[in-house]
C-alpha cells in the first residue's frame, strides 16, 4: 500500500498521462460492472428485444469468434505494459539501478501470482489450485516484458512474433493422444498442459499457457509506453499507434478469414492475440489523442479513481464481492423494495447498480485519502 499520490504513471515533470489513467480505469469499471451483475440483468431485460445483441457483446464468445468482452483481458494486460514503461522510466530517473528494478519486478510478479491463485483457492468446501486467473497470467507476462524491456523495440516485437509462432507450433505439431486437435475445445495441447499442471481441465476451455501468446499484449503495451515517453510530436505518436493497430487487426482477422488460424480467445490463438492487440493499440491511440493531445478531460475522474486502485478493486469484487458483499447488498435491496412489489427483474437491476455504486464510492474514498494499493 502506498500513501502518496505518485505512481508508476507519473512523468518526471510531475504531470500524469491522463489517457493511461482513463484507459486503465475504463477497463476496471467494465469489470466491476460485470461483477456487480449489471450485464446479467441487462441480458435478461433485453432478451427477445432488438437490443439483445448488445448484451451478447458483454459476454465471452463461446469459442470461434470475437465479442467486445473478449477484449477486456487483453486491454488489462496491455495497459499494464504501458504503465510499466512509465514506472521504469521514473525509477531510472531516480537513480534506481537495474538489479533493484529487477527485484521489485520479481516481487510484484510473485504477489500477482499469489493473489491470482488465492482468488480461486476455495471451491465450495475444498481447496483448489488453478492457474487461469488474469493475475496469474499477468505475473508471467509482466516479468517477461520487464526482462526484455531494454531491448530495442524492433527486437521486442520480433520476440513477440516468436511467442506467437511458438504457440502455433505447440498446438499444431505436438500430438498427444486425446489432445491432438489444435483448435478443438477440451482436446488441444493447452488442455494437456493443464492436466500436467493441475490435473484438471477448465470446463470453459481456458488454458494456463495462454500466458505465452498474451505476453505479446504486455510487451506491445511496454513498447507503446516507450513511444509515448519519447520527445516526439504528439500527433506522430497517435499515427504510429493507430497504424500498428490497423496492421495487427488486418493480420489477426486475415488469419481467421483465410482459414489459417481461427480467432479463439479461450486458448489465445495467434489470430486472436493479433486482433485483440490491434484493438488495444487503436484504443490507446484514440484515448491519447482525445485526452492528452486535445485536452478533453471532462468525466475522467469517474474512471481514474477506479484505475488508481485497479488491483485492490479487482480482488475486492472477485473475492469479497463474489463470496459475500454482492449477496448481502442484494438481500438488503430486495428487502427494502419488497413493499413496493416491483418486478423481480427491476429489483435485480437496482441491486446490481447499488453494488456498483458502493464499490465505486470505496475507490473514490481511497483516492481522496491518497491510499493506493500495489501488488
Amino acid at each position: 500500500m502506498n500513501n502518496s499520490s505518485s505512481s508508476g504513471t507519473a512523468v518526471l515533470s510531475g504531470t500524469r498521462l491522463a489517457s493511461l489513467d482513463f484507459f486503465r480505469g475504463l477497463i476496471m469499471v467494465l469489470l466491476m460492472a460485470e461483477s456487480a451483475g449489471i450485464y446479467s440483468a441487462f441480458d435478461r431485460i433485453t432478451d427477445h428485444t432488438p437490443f439483445h445483441f448488445l448484451a451478447v457483446q458483454l459476454s465471452h464468445h463461446p469459442w470461434h469468434g470475437l465479442h467486445f468482452w473478449d477484449l477486456i483481458q487483453p486491454g488489462f494486460m496491455f495497459i499494464a505494459g504501458v504503465a510499466m514503461a512509465f514506472s521504469l522510466r521514473k525509477q531510472t530517473a531516480l537513480g534506481i539501478a537495474w538489479p533493484q528494478q529487477a527485484l521489485k519486478a520479481l516481487k510484484r510478479s510473485g504477489w500477482l501470482f499469489f493473489w491470482g491463485v488465492l482468488d480461486y483457492a476455495v471451491r465450495g468446501d475444498h481447496l483448489s489450485f488453478e492457474l487461469w486467473d488474469v493475475l496469474t497470467q499477468l505475473s508471467f507476462t509482466l516479468l517477461l516484458a520487464f526482462l526484455i524491456f531494454r531491448w530495442r523495440p524492433v527486437y521486442q516485437l520480433l520476440f513477440t512474433v516468436g511467442l506467437l509462432l511458438l504457440t502455433e507450433c505447440l498446438y499444431r505439431f505436438i500430438h498427444i493422444p486425446g489432445f491432438s486437435q489444435p483448435f478443438t475445445d477440451q482436446h488441444n495441447f493447452g488442455n494437456y498442459v493443464d492436466m500436467l499442471l493441475m490435473n484438471k481441465i477448465n470446463p470453459g476451455g481456458w488454458v494456463a499457457i495462454n500466458c505465452i501468446p498474451t505476453a505479446a499484449h504486455t510487451i506491445w503495451g511496454a513498447v507503446a509506453g516507450r513511444l509515448l515517453i519519447r520527445p516526439a510530436r504528439e500527433k506522430s505518436k497517435v499515427q504510429a499507434l493507430m497504424s500498428w493497430g490497423i496492421v495487427c487487426l488486418l493480420l489477426g482477422y486475415g488469419l481467421d478469414v483465410a482459414g489459417i488460424t481461427p480467432i479463439i480467445k479461450r486458448i489465445a490463438t495467434s489470430s486472436f492475440t493479433l486482433a485483440s492487440g490491434g484493438w488495444c493499440l487503436c484504443m490507446l491511440a484514440a484515448c491519447y489523442a482525445r485526452i492528452d493531445v486535445y485536452k478533453h478531460h471532462r468525466g475522467l475522474h469517474f474512471f481514474t479513481v477506479v484505475g488508481m486502485n485497479s488491483i485492490f478493486i479487482y480482488l475486492f469484487f472477485e473475492i469479497v464481492g463474489d463470496r459475500w458483499f454482492n449477496h448481502y447488498i442484494e438481500t438488503i435491496v430486495t428487502g427494502v423494495l419488497s413493499p413496493i412489489h416491483l418486478p423481480d427483474l427491476l429489483v435485480a437491476f437496482v441491486a446490481a447498480f447499488t453494488i456498483f455504486f458502493l464499490e465505486w464510492q470505496l475507490c473514490n474514498w481511497l483516492y481522496k485519502k491518497k491510499i493506493f494499493f500495489k501488488a
